[in-house]
């Protein structure tokens, strides 16, 4: 594990050493905090809060807040239905910010598995974006694959796993189809029976542009169920 451990470490080191190689985004961050609430045997109420900035804190680049329920209609497979709310900040071709707010209602199915002890999941979402300044619609449809790997033997208890995810983000009505794609890599370090801080390097890909992000989140999980079963 103490191999693996460094392979991450060195892994991160050098993507995250990629940030210079661009002007304003030198530094950009990615804050997160990610709950999940299990509200009955078959339902989740999971919510989370987003900070991106251009530097490492105070330049502004995003802000939301998003909450969804989903429900397991059958084994590792359960569509759920949410909304998110947006503030936008870019910069324009005078060196000028724009801000812009979204709303965002949002339908997804999640289809669970494993490959081995390494956990995967398959998440389908339609989202319906209202932007404004100016004022835009746009449906767009996003496919991310995430695996989780664990680091820690079978039977011990687990300290340590691997996150790798990748998305694809595709506009429905548009000259360009392509949106964006999203690359992570990093570690979940458990800090507790239902909590863990993630620590992670982002590449998204856009036409044009690309950008790098360090990410720090931090997840933690309730049991809400009024009967719980044991």
């Amino acid at each position: 594990m103490k191999i693996k451990f460094k392979l991450i470490v060195i892994l991160l080191l050098g993507m995250i050493s990629q940030m210079d190689a661009q002007s304003r985004d030198n530094y950009n961050m990615w804050f997160q905090y990610l709950m999940s609430a299990r509200l009955t045997d078959k339902s989740t109420l999971t919510a989370l809060s987003q900070y991106r900035s251009f530097d490492l804190v105070y330049d502004t680049r995003l802000f939301l807040v998003s909450a969804y329920v989903d429900y397991e209609v059958a084994n590792d497979v359960k569509p759920a239905a949410g909304f998110m709310f947006l503030v936008l900040d870019s910069y324009k071709s005078d060196n000028t910010k724009k801000e812009r707010y979204e709303k965002r209602p949002f339908q997804q199915v999640t289809l669970g598995g494993n490959i081995g002890r390494t956990s995967v999941s398959h998440r389908f979402r339609v989202e319906e974006r209202f932007i404004s300044n100016p004022d835009e619609f746009i449906v767009r449809l996003r496919y991310l694959i995430s695996l989780r790997i664990p680091f820690n033997r079978a039977g011990e208890k687990e300290k340590l796993y691997g996150i790798l995810k990748n998305e694809l983000r595709m506009n429905v009505v548009k000259e360009d189809p392509f949106d964006s794609n999203r690359l992570t890599a990093g570690l979940g370090i458990k800090v507790g029976k239902n909590s863990a801080i993630e620590v992670a390097f982002i590449n998204q890909l856009e036409t044009g542009s690309t950008s790098n992000y360090g990410y720090i989140g931090y997840r933690n999980s309730f049991d809400w169920r009024k009967n719980k079963n044991k």
